[in-house]
Protein backbone atom coordinates (compact mmCIF):
# COMPACT_ATOMS: atom_id res chain seq x y z
CA UNK A 1 0.00 0.00 0.00
CA UNK A 2 1.37 3.44 -0.95
CA UNK A 3 1.77 6.38 1.40
CA UNK A 4 -1.13 8.75 0.50
CA UNK A 5 0.55 11.74 2.16
CA UNK A 6 3.30 11.80 -0.45
CA UNK A 7 0.85 12.62 -3.23
CA UNK A 8 -0.68 15.69 -1.57
CA UNK A 9 0.10 19.08 -3.10
CA UNK A 10 0.81 22.16 -0.97
CA UNK A 11 -2.75 23.33 -1.58
CA UNK A 12 -4.13 19.99 -0.44
CA UNK A 13 -1.95 20.00 2.67
CA UNK A 14 -3.42 23.42 3.43
CA UNK A 15 -6.99 22.22 2.88
CA UNK A 16 -6.38 19.16 5.04
CA UNK A 17 -4.76 21.01 7.96
CA UNK A 18 -7.32 23.81 7.72
CA UNK A 19 -10.16 21.28 7.84
CA UNK A 20 -8.61 19.47 10.80
CA UNK A 21 -8.21 22.75 12.65
CA UNK A 22 -11.79 23.93 12.02
CA UNK A 23 -13.22 20.56 13.01
CA UNK A 24 -11.12 20.39 16.19
CA UNK A 25 -11.95 23.94 17.29
CA UNK A 26 -15.67 23.50 16.56
CA UNK A 27 -15.71 20.39 18.72
CA UNK A 28 -13.80 22.06 21.57
CA UNK A 29 -15.73 25.36 21.73
CA UNK A 30 -18.97 23.98 23.25
CA UNK A 31 -16.95 22.78 26.26
CA UNK A 32 -18.59 19.37 26.30
CA UNK A 33 -16.19 17.42 24.09
CA UNK A 34 -17.51 14.24 22.53
CA UNK A 35 -14.39 12.25 21.70
CA UNK A 36 -16.31 9.94 19.37
CA UNK A 37 -17.68 12.81 17.28
CA UNK A 38 -14.24 14.45 17.08
CA UNK A 39 -12.56 11.18 16.06
CA UNK A 40 -15.18 10.53 13.38
CA UNK A 41 -14.77 14.06 12.00
CA UNK A 42 -10.96 13.88 11.86
CA UNK A 43 -11.10 10.52 10.09
CA UNK A 44 -13.82 11.84 7.78
CA UNK A 45 -11.96 14.92 6.56
CA UNK A 46 -8.80 12.88 6.07
CA UNK A 47 -10.74 10.32 4.04
CA UNK A 48 -12.16 13.07 1.84
CA UNK A 49 -8.82 14.66 1.02
CA UNK A 50 -7.46 11.24 0.03
CA UNK A 51 -10.63 10.58 -1.98
CA UNK A 52 -10.04 13.80 -3.90
CA UNK A 53 -6.71 12.28 -4.98
CA UNK A 54 -8.39 9.01 -5.92
CA UNK A 55 -6.31 7.15 -3.34
CA UNK A 56 -7.56 3.81 -2.02
CA UNK A 57 -6.76 4.83 1.56
CA UNK A 58 -9.82 7.07 1.38
CA UNK A 59 -12.06 3.99 1.29
CA UNK A 60 -10.20 2.30 4.12
CA UNK A 61 -10.75 5.36 6.30
CA UNK A 62 -14.39 5.50 5.17
CA UNK A 63 -14.86 2.05 6.70
CA UNK A 64 -13.70 3.39 10.07
CA UNK A 65 -15.81 6.56 9.68
CA UNK A 66 -18.94 4.54 8.89
CA UNK A 67 -18.60 2.57 12.13
CA UNK A 68 -18.10 5.67 14.28
CA UNK A 69 -20.87 7.66 12.57
CA UNK A 70 -23.23 4.72 12.92
CA UNK A 71 -22.68 4.78 16.69
CA UNK A 72 -23.21 8.56 16.84
CA UNK A 73 -26.49 8.23 14.88
CA UNK A 74 -27.67 5.41 17.17
CA UNK A 75 -27.28 7.65 20.20
CA UNK A 76 -29.74 10.21 18.74
CA UNK A 77 -32.07 7.52 17.33
CA UNK A 78 -31.36 8.52 13.74
CA UNK A 79 -32.05 4.96 12.70
CA UNK A 80 -31.85 5.80 9.01
CA UNK A 81 -28.32 7.16 9.36
CA UNK A 82 -27.25 4.22 11.51
CA UNK A 83 -28.68 1.62 9.14
CA UNK A 84 -27.35 3.46 6.09
CA UNK A 85 -23.76 3.74 7.26
CA UNK A 86 -23.47 0.37 8.97
CA UNK A 87 -25.62 -1.63 6.58
CA UNK A 88 -24.89 0.09 3.27
CA UNK A 89 -22.02 2.61 3.25
CA UNK A 90 -19.73 0.31 5.26
CA UNK A 91 -20.01 -2.76 2.99
CA UNK A 92 -19.91 -0.56 -0.13
CA UNK A 93 -16.74 1.11 1.18
CA UNK A 94 -15.21 -2.35 1.57
CA UNK A 95 -16.25 -3.16 -1.98
CA UNK A 96 -14.90 0.18 -3.23
CA UNK A 97 -11.57 -0.53 -1.51
CA UNK A 98 -11.29 -3.71 -3.56
CA UNK A 99 -12.35 -2.14 -6.87
CA UNK A 100 -10.13 0.92 -6.42
CA UNK A 101 -7.13 -1.26 -5.56
CA UNK A 102 -7.71 -3.41 -8.65
CA UNK A 103 -8.08 -0.45 -11.03
CA UNK A 104 -5.10 1.90 -10.70
CA UNK A 105 -4.69 4.72 -13.20
CA UNK A 106 -2.21 4.14 -16.02
CA UNK A 107 -0.95 7.70 -15.58
CA UNK A 108 -0.40 7.34 -11.82
CA UNK A 109 -0.53 4.02 -10.02
CA UNK A 110 -1.33 5.78 -6.72
CA UNK A 111 -4.66 6.98 -8.11
CA UNK A 112 -7.72 5.02 -9.16
CA UNK A 113 -8.69 4.97 -12.84
CA UNK A 114 -11.84 6.98 -13.51
CA UNK A 115 -14.74 5.22 -15.24
CA UNK A 116 -17.36 6.99 -17.34
CA UNK A 117 -20.96 6.05 -16.65
CA UNK A 118 -22.82 4.22 -19.40
CA UNK A 119 -26.52 4.68 -20.12
CA UNK A 120 -27.19 1.23 -18.63
CA UNK A 121 -25.40 2.18 -15.40
CA UNK A 122 -27.43 5.38 -15.11
CA UNK A 123 -30.76 3.58 -15.64
CA UNK A 124 -29.91 0.87 -13.10
CA UNK A 125 -28.76 3.47 -10.55
CA UNK A 126 -32.03 5.37 -10.95
CA UNK A 127 -34.10 2.20 -10.50
CA UNK A 128 -32.15 1.08 -7.43
CA UNK A 129 -32.44 4.58 -5.92
CA UNK A 130 -36.23 4.42 -6.22
CA UNK A 131 -36.34 0.96 -4.64
CA UNK A 132 -33.99 1.95 -1.80
CA UNK A 133 -35.91 5.18 -1.12
CA UNK A 134 -39.34 3.51 -0.95
CA UNK A 135 -38.05 0.56 1.07
CA UNK A 136 -36.24 2.64 3.65
CA UNK A 137 -39.06 5.14 3.96
CA UNK A 138 -41.39 2.34 5.05
CA UNK A 139 -38.76 0.93 7.43
CA UNK A 140 -37.92 4.28 9.03
CA UNK A 141 -41.59 5.13 9.39
CA UNK A 142 -42.12 1.88 11.26
CA UNK A 143 -39.17 2.72 13.53
CA UNK A 144 -40.63 6.20 14.27
CA UNK A 145 -37.42 7.86 13.07
CA UNK A 146 -37.12 11.60 13.85
CA UNK A 147 -37.28 13.95 10.82
CA UNK A 148 -38.47 11.12 8.58
CA UNK A 149 -38.41 12.94 5.23
CA UNK A 150 -34.86 14.26 5.57
CA UNK A 151 -33.68 10.92 6.95
CA UNK A 152 -35.07 9.17 3.87
CA UNK A 153 -33.51 11.70 1.48
CA UNK A 154 -30.20 11.17 3.28
CA UNK A 155 -30.40 7.44 2.56
CA UNK A 156 -31.08 8.09 -1.12
CA UNK A 157 -28.14 10.46 -1.50
CA UNK A 158 -25.88 8.15 0.53
CA UNK A 159 -26.77 5.19 -1.67
CA UNK A 160 -26.16 7.22 -4.83
CA UNK A 161 -22.82 8.56 -3.58
CA UNK A 162 -21.58 5.16 -2.41
CA UNK A 163 -22.63 3.55 -5.70
CA UNK A 164 -20.86 6.19 -7.78
CA UNK A 165 -17.75 5.76 -5.62
CA UNK A 166 -17.79 2.02 -6.25
CA UNK A 167 -18.22 2.68 -9.98
CA UNK A 168 -15.24 5.07 -9.90
CA UNK A 169 -17.26 7.97 -11.29
CA UNK A 170 -16.19 11.57 -10.77
CA UNK A 171 -19.79 12.34 -9.83
CA UNK A 172 -19.40 10.44 -6.55
CA UNK A 173 -18.33 13.73 -4.96
CA UNK A 174 -21.53 15.51 -6.01
CA UNK A 175 -23.51 12.65 -4.50
CA UNK A 176 -21.70 13.08 -1.20
CA UNK A 177 -22.04 16.88 -1.41
CA UNK A 178 -25.81 16.48 -1.77
CA UNK A 179 -25.75 14.10 1.18
CA UNK A 180 -23.75 16.64 3.21
CA UNK A 181 -26.43 19.28 2.64
CA UNK A 182 -29.14 16.90 3.87
CA UNK A 183 -27.05 15.91 6.89
CA UNK A 184 -26.44 19.55 7.77
CA UNK A 185 -30.22 20.01 7.90
CA UNK A 186 -30.69 16.81 9.94
CA UNK A 187 -28.12 17.72 12.56
CA UNK A 188 -29.30 21.34 12.75
CA UNK A 189 -32.68 19.89 13.71
CA UNK A 190 -30.98 17.57 16.21
CA UNK A 191 -29.00 20.51 17.64
CA UNK A 192 -32.23 22.40 18.30
CA UNK A 193 -33.09 19.63 20.75
CA UNK A 194 -29.56 19.02 22.02
CA UNK A 195 -26.93 21.76 21.49
CA UNK A 196 -24.14 19.19 21.95
CA UNK A 197 -24.70 18.17 18.31
CA UNK A 198 -23.69 21.60 16.95
CA UNK A 199 -20.13 20.34 16.26
CA UNK A 200 -21.60 17.65 13.99
CA UNK A 201 -23.16 20.43 11.89
CA UNK A 202 -19.77 22.13 11.60
CA UNK A 203 -18.18 18.81 10.66
CA UNK A 204 -20.53 18.29 7.73
CA UNK A 205 -20.02 21.86 6.54
CA UNK A 206 -16.32 21.02 6.22
CA UNK A 207 -17.24 17.75 4.51
CA UNK A 208 -19.30 19.70 1.99
CA UNK A 209 -16.35 21.93 1.11
CA UNK A 210 -14.05 18.90 0.80
CA UNK A 211 -16.49 17.00 -1.43
CA UNK A 212 -16.84 19.97 -3.77
CA UNK A 213 -13.05 20.16 -3.99
CA UNK A 214 -13.02 16.42 -4.68
CA UNK A 215 -15.40 16.86 -7.60
CA UNK A 216 -13.22 19.58 -9.13
CA UNK A 217 -10.12 17.44 -8.64
CA UNK A 218 -11.68 14.34 -10.22
CA UNK A 219 -13.04 16.27 -13.22
CA UNK A 220 -9.55 17.63 -13.83
CA UNK A 221 -8.07 14.13 -13.69
CA UNK A 222 -10.89 12.84 -15.89
CA UNK A 223 -10.08 15.38 -18.62
CA UNK A 224 -6.44 14.34 -18.52
CA UNK A 225 -7.25 10.63 -18.49
CA UNK A 226 -9.57 10.77 -21.49
CA UNK A 227 -7.69 13.45 -23.44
Amino acid sequence: MNNPLKSLSKKEWGIWFGSLMVVTVSNLIPGDLDVLTLAAALIGVTSLIFAAKGNVWAQILMIAFSILYGIISWRFRYWGEMITYLGMTLPMAIWSTITWAKNPSKENGNEVAIQKLTRKMIVLLALFCVVVTLGFYALLQALHTPNLVFSTISITTSFLAASLTMLRSSYYALGYAANDVVLIVLWVLASMENPSYVPVVANFCIFLFSDLYGFISWKKRERNQFA
